[in-house]
C-alpha cells in the first residue's frame, strides 16, 4: 500500500504544516502512533518523515527552536503560537500530564533521535522511567533536543495590584528589619558592598527582638497579601529557619550561622539583570543559566566578604539542591548538600508558596504543608518537614477563614494545644467586624466540636488591617 504523502491521522490531525507549532503537534502524533502500533510500522514512518522534514525545514531558518507551553498557550521563542487548548487536541495536555512544559530543538537533530524522543514521551506516562529526563535523553541517544519544566521565577519584579510591603505590620523590629534588608540588597545591586558587621547587627536584630514576637511570626506563617520580593522572601526565610532551627535543638552559634546564610541566601539574584528577572514571557536557554546561576554567584560573593561564618556561602551555594543530589547548581553525582541547607530549603520552599508571585495567587498555610509534605523524601529531608510541620499553626494570627457554618472570620488567637481551633472575630463581606470573638475550640456536652475552621481564604486585594481586630480584643 502506497500511503499519501501528507495523510491524515486516525486521531483527526491534519498532517503538519511548516513551523514550531506544526512540530509539536508532529511529536504528538508520532508519540501516539508508536504507542498503537509496532515498530516500523508504514504509518509511523510515514508521520515521522513529515515531522523530520517540518524540523530541518525550521532549523534552516534558525540554529535553535524553543517550544514552551505557558497557561494552555504555546509560545515559540517567546512569541504566542497558533495553537491552544482548544484547537490543540491532546497535544498540549498530554504533555502536560507528563510535566513537559517546553521542548529544545537544536541544530543536529536527525531521524533517529526524534522517534527516540517520541518513543520516550510514551513510556513516560506508562512505564516507570528511571533518572532524569537529562539521563534518559542521554541514554537514548537524543544529544540535540531538550525536554523541560518552565520553574516560576521568584523575583523583584513589582506587581501593581500587590502592595510590595506587608500592611499593618504587628511589630517595629520586624518594621526595622524588612528596611535593612531592602537597604542591603539595593546596595549590592548597585555595586556596593557588604559589611559584615551590618550582617551581624542584623542577625541580632531577628534573633533577639523579632523573634520574641507570635505576632510576627504568625504574619509571617500566614497568607502574604503583599509582593514576595527577594528582600522581604529573605528575611522571613530567616526567621523561619530560625524557628525549625529552635525546633530541633541547635546550639545558639549555629543557630547565628543559620540566621546569617538565611538572609544571605538569594544574593545572588542581586547580580542578575532586572531585564531578565522582569520578563513576563518564559527565560531563553541564555536566560535561564543567568538565572540559575545564582546560587554560585551568591557563594562567590559571598567567599569575597571577610568575616562572615564559613557556612554562608555553601547554603547559598547548596538551597536549590536536593535531599538526593539533584537540583541546580550540578555538584556532581550523589553530592547531597549540607545538613543546615536541608533545613534552609525547607523553610525556602514554605515562604515562597505562602506568597504572591506575578503567575499565581499565594497557597494557604494548610496546602504548603501538603506540598511539603509531597516533597518530603525526594527533595526535601523528610524528618525536617514533619519537624517543621508540627511546629507551625495551620491558621495563623491574622488568617482570615472560614468556618463549618459558612461565616468568614479573622484568627486573634491560637488555642495552645488544639492548632486547628482557634479563637476567630467574625467579618462581614466588607470585611468589617460582625460580633464578638468566636472561640472554636469550644465543645457540646457529647464532646464534639460545636464550629470547626473549612479553609484559609485568600485576603482581599486591600489587605486587612489586622492589628484593628487585635486592638478590639485588646480594648
Amino acid at each position: 500500500m502506497t500511503l499519501p504523502a501528507h495523510p491524515s491521522t486516525p486521531f483527526g490531525d491534519p498532517a503538519p504544516s511548516a513551523g514550531p507549532v506544526a512540530i509539536l503537534r508532529g511529536i504528538g502524533t508520532v508519540r501516539r502512533l508508536i504507542g498503537l502500533y509496532p515498530h516500523g510500522h508504514p504509518l509511523v514512518e510515514e508521520r515521522l518523515r513529515v515531522l523530520h522534514e517540518t524540523v530541518q525545514a525550521q532549523l534552516r531558518r534558525q540554529s535553535a527552536v524553543s517550544i514552551d507551553i505557558i497557561q494552555g498557550e504555546v509560545t515559540v521563542d517567546g512569541a504566542s503560537g497558533a495553537l491552544d487548548l482548544e484547537t490543540g487536541g491532546q497535544v498540549i495536555e498530554d504533555l502536560l500530564a507528563l510535566g513537559v512544559q517546553s521542548i529544545q530543538l537544536g541544530e543536529g537533530v536527525d531521524h533517529e533521535e526524534l522517534r527516540a524522543l517520541a518513543q520516550l514521551l510514551w513510556d513516560m506516562q506508562y512505564h516507570p522511567v528511571e533518572g532524569t529526563v537529562g539521563a534518559q535523553l542521554a541514554v537514548r541517544g537524543i544529544r540535540h533536543v531538550r525536554l523541560s519544566r518552565l520553574v516560576p521565577l521568584d523575583t523583584r519584579q513589582v506587581v501593581p495590584e500587590w502592595p510590595d510591603a506587608p500592611s499593618g505590620v504587628l511589630d517595629p523590629d520586624y518594621a526595622e528589619s524588612i528596611m535593612m534588608s531592602k537597604a542591603t540588597f539595593d546596595e549590592i545591586a548597585a555595586g556596593g558592598e557588604l559589611r559584615a558587621s551590618t550582617v551581624r547587627d542584623f542577625v541580632q536584630l531577628l534573633m533577639y527582638k523579632v523573634s520574641r514576637s507570635n505576632a510576627v511570626l504568625s504574619q509571617i506563617l500566614a497568607v502574604k497579601n503583599y509582593d514576595n520580593q527577594t528582600w522581604l522572601h529573605s528575611v522571613n526565610v530567616a526567621m523561619l529557619s530560625l524557628l525549625l532551627g529552635r525546633q530541633i535543638g541547635l546550639r545558639e552559634e549555629l543557630l547565628g550561622a543559620l540566621v546569617e546564610a538565611a538572609l544571605l541566601h538569594d544574593i545572588g539574584k542581586s547580580h542578575v539583570p532586572l531585564d531578565i528577572l522582569r520578563k513576563p514571557g518564559t527565560l531563553d536557554d541564555r536566560e535561564r543559566r543567568v538565572v540559575e546561576g545564582h546560587p554560585a554567584q551568591g557563594a562567590e560573593f559571598l567567599l569575597r566578604t571577610p568575616g562572615l561564618h564559613p557556612l554562608t556561602p555553601r547554603l547559598a551555594l547548596e538551597h536549590h539542591r536536593t535531599v538526593r543530589g539533584g537540583g541546580y547548581p550540578n555538584l556532581g553525582d550523589g553530592v547531597i548538600p549540607h545538613p543546615m541547607s536541608q533545613l534552609l530549603s525547607v523553610a525556602d520552599i514554605y515562604e515562597a508558596v505562602t506568597g504572591v508571585r506575578t503567575y499565581r495567587k499565594p497557597a494557604p498555610p494548610e496546602q504548603a504543608c501538603l506540598l511539603l509534605a509531597r516533597l518530603a523524601g525526594d527533595t526535601l529531608n523528610a524528618a525536617l518537614v514533619k519537624t517543621f510541620v508540627n511546629a507551625i499553626t495551620f491558621f495563623p494570627l491574622g488568617s482570615l477563614v472560614r468556618t463549618s457554618d459558612e461565616r468568614l472570620g479573622v484568627v486573634v488567637r491560637i488555642t495552645e494545644g488544639d492548632l486547628l481551633h482557634p479563637v476567630i472575630v467574625p467579618v462581614n463581606d466588607r470585611f468589617e467586624r460582625a460580633g464578638d470573638e468566636i472561640d472554636t475550640s469550644t465543645r457540646d456536652g457529647r464532646g464534639a466540636y460545636r464550629l470547626h475552621i473549612v479553609e484559609s481564604v485568600p485576603p482581599p486585594v486591600e489587605p486587612l488591617d489586622v492589628g484593628a481586630f487585635l486592638a478590639d480584643r485588646a480594648a
